[in-house]
């Protein structure tokens, strides 16, 4: 009954999720005040029904209730306690879910703690979020059901891998999610931005806080899984060149230099459109990461290795996205005037110059990145 449940509250989020996709932005685009004010109801509708779905998740783990497939592919009845709950993470589906679950609470908590947002920007910002939602509320519910059920249920479970049972890791996903999935809220903010065709002082002053947390939460999972990874391995061997860390890197490596592109636009109103493309392509390298962890493209020991229809689905909704806001870019972006004027040796000079050495080692370690499938796509070869 409890996954049935969680499958249900997760049709709910998806039905609130649609809502939110519409109304508010609309809503917006005819100044009605109710229409805009109601995304903050289905924000809070959002996050309420998918937390519904993870405790239902996290509950068939902790009791081992070997009739859910997730549970019988990723726990064991002896397994303890931690590494039952740190389960409920440990499969592509589970993973997911948190994804989704992380996703709807920046969403409400912009609804919620954004009083200082003007109306407008927060009705588009939170309906940008909420087509965020649908994609992976439906990607899950169609190709990933965490849910599904398994008739005769096994004896027992198949366990998780024992590298991956450790207090490290039991913390190390969720810590990357909130990094990975904050600066969605990002995204939506320069999505919304480009939408109205305004960035001003006011605009980066409201994304920094948020492009800060999902900074700090970045780096605190990066940093977790760099301390795991050396007292469980050791440095070289598997992880000498490990793609899988490289696609957390790159989207810590682009936030960074958004952070102090956002500070020039705030102070001096200069890299305006620098500065939401820097916020596009943050978000987008996280998506590349969803992608390429979860298509089967790259083998590691914590990547989701699952079949290709899942990838194809995940390709869909990266050149929807990617594409989507790209395009907006390139219609609105000339037309937003870079501002304020500094002298080249200044603050706003050096700080340039390190987006500038961001932006070329991102593009390094994704080159390296995809080189290697480019080549096999190729020519075969290794």
């Amino acid at each position: 009954m409890i996954p049935e449940i969680g499958h249900f509250a997760l049709v709910l989020a998806l039905a609130l999720a649609l809502v939110q996709s519409v109304l508010p932005i609309w809503g917006a685009a005819r100044n009605d005040l109710i229409w805009m004010k109601s995304a903050t109801w289905s924000s809070l509708g959002q996050v309420f029904f998918t937390a519904i779905a993870f405790a239902a998740l996290m509950t068939s783990f902790v009791q081992s209730d070997f009739t859910v497939v997730n549970v019988v592919e990723n726990s064991h009845s002896l397994k303890p306690l931690l590494y039952k709950v740190s389960g409920t993470w440990g499969s592509h589906e589970g993973s997911l879910l948190l994804w989704v679950l992380i996703l709807t609470v920046f969403g409400a908590m912009v609804a919620m703690a954004a009083n200082n947002v003007a109306m407008r920007t927060k009705a588009r910002t939170l309906s940008v979020q909420a087509w965020i939602s649908v994609g992976f509320l439906t990607f899950m519910l169609f190709t990933s059901n965490p849910f599904d059920r398994i008739y005769p249920a096994p004896l027992d479970g198949q366990d998780l891998n024992p590298l991956l049972q450790d207090i490290g890791l039991a913390m190390h996903p969720p810590l990357l999610y909130l990094g990975y999935v904050g600066f969605s809220i990002v995204f939506s903010f320069a999505v919304a931005a480009l939408i109205e065709g305004r960035v001003d002082a006011a605009w980066a002053r409201w994304v920094r806080p948020w492009t800060l947390a999902a900074w700090v939460f970045l780096t605190a999972g990066i940093a977790l899984g760099s301390w795991w990874a050396y007292y469980e391995l050791g440095w070289g061997g598997w992880w000498f060149w490990d793609p899988v860390e490289n696609v957390s890197f790159m989207p810590w490596l682009m936030g960074t230099a958004l952070l102090h592109s956002a500070i020039v636009t705030e102070k001096r109103g200069a890299f305006k459109s620098w500065t939401i493309l820097l916020a596009i392509l943050t978000f987008s390298l996280s998506l590349l990461g969803t992608f390429i962890v979860r298509s089967g493209l790259l083998t590691s020991v914590h990547a989701f290795a699952v079949d290709p229809e899942r990838g194809l689905y995940i390709l869909g909704l990266l050149g929807v996205s990617i594409g989507g806001s790209f395009a907006l870019y390139a219609w609105r972006a000339p037309s937003m005037e870079s501002g304020g004027l500094f002298k080249p040796v200044s603050r706003e000079g050096g700080l340039l110059v390190n987006n500038l050495i961001l932006a070329a080692a991102t593009g390094t370690v994704l080159f390296g990145t995809l080189y290697p499938l480019f080549y096999e796509a190729l020519s075969g070869g290794q």
